[in-house]
């Protein structure tokens, strides 16, 4: 493992929600009829921006409505979030108020991150509403589909809303937390081993440490660790091999450092074995999803022809396989990378 400081080329357009994107959503029960959009929210006429506890600027702003557009758009995302969380029963924002509203213009799709609290209690849940993006979307499906993880989000024409995925941002662990005593480092290091395989065989890009969590859970004799991306902007649009492997990125270099110091090749081996045992196990139980999810990506365009061919022709020198040069699209070298992982678990 090493790591680089890789640069991502320019920022990537957003790509609408087709007719065919919608159709399978609404197999999979992912589309949702909202109150509001993600337009009505962008009706603000001032910001004002967000600073955090030690007094620096967190990029995120809190945008100011007129008081009879805020009353309705807080009652909408109130039914947003029992939409997102009990399939619409109401009742369980009867004690829940709109705490806050919170506006990022830093990233592709300029997400809402909405904080909801219960009066009871004093309890308090995030969630986000961000322009819907049809690469983002894929992303999202292919992590509920072939990793360990779940994802909770609903689409209503371009409007996207996602449940706050809960852990410490990467950044933040290596800085304060990684080499905690009563963590076990080598469980850390196999843990970003098995997440820069699953990066590398589902092309999720641009996983720098900002862009993923660690959620730790306390076991009888120890505590276990699972990565977790919260960022599907870059799923398969950039060309470079190197954008879809986490271990190169500069900002992961404590994560590097750590597999160097504590694992050997032999069990960098054995531990992405494991994982792509554990994709085969749940491709195969999802089979019928993929294949749906395979057709209708395979039919738009979600990356330019350009960056296919740059991506293809890295992916034949990375697995020395030619077959990647006939592949004509991203979702072809997905489809690759899962039949090969097939064929060496089957070795």
């Amino acid at each position: 493992m090493e790591a680089e400081d890789v640069r991502i080329s320019r920022k990537k357009p957003v790509y609408p929600v087709t007719v065919a994107l919608q159709k399978y959503l609404r197999s999979y029960q992912r589309d949702a009829r909202m109150p509001i959009s993600y337009k009505n929210l962008m009706d603000f006429y001032e910001t004002v921006p967000v600073i955090d506890k030690n007094g620096k600027d967190t990029l995120w702003e809190t945008p100011i409505y007129p008081p009879h557009v805020q009353e309705n758009l807080y009652n909408g995302l109130k039914i947003i979030y029992a939409e997102l969380k009990a399939s619409g029963n109401t009742r369980i924002v009867e004690h829940k108020y709109i705490d806050r509203v919170e506006y990022c213009a830093f990233g592709n799709t300029h997400p809402f991150r909405i904080r909801i609290v219960n009066r009871l209690n004093d309890v308090y849940d995030y969630f986000y509403v961000k322009q819907a993006d049809a690469s983002r979307i894929y992303g999202l499906e292919l992590e509920q589909i072939i990793s360990p993880n779940p994802v909770n989000y609903l689409v209503d024409g371009q409007t996207l809303v996602e449940e706050h995925i809960v852990g410490i941002p990467g950044d933040v662990f290596a800085r304060s937390l990684m080499y905690n005593p009563d963590y076990n480092p080598k469980r850390i290091a196999k843990e970003f081993v098995k997440f820069n395989e699953r990066c590398i065989i589902t092309l999720l890009g641009d996983m720098r440490a900002y862009n993923f969590v660690v959620q730790i859970t306390p076991d009888f004799d120890d505590f276990q660790f699972r990565i977790r991306a919260i960022d599907f902007d870059q799923q398969f649009y950039e060309g470079n091999p190197k954008v879809y492997m986490p271990q190169f990125f500069k900002d992961n270099l404590p994560y590097v450092r750590l597999c160097m110091e504590h694992l050997t090749d032999r069990t960098v081996l054995q531990y992405q074995q494991e994982e792509r045992s554990s994709i085969v196990h749940r491709v195969r139980s999802e089979r019928h999803r993929i294949a749906a999810l395979r057709d209708v990506s395979n039919t738009e365009e979600l990356s330019t022809p350009a960056n296919v061919k740059q991506l293809r022709e890295g992916y034949a020198h990375y697995y020395q396989n030619n077959h990647y040069l006939k592949c004509r699209t991203m979702t072809d070298i997905i489809e690759l990378n899962v039949k090969n992982v097939i064929r060496q678990v089957k070795l």
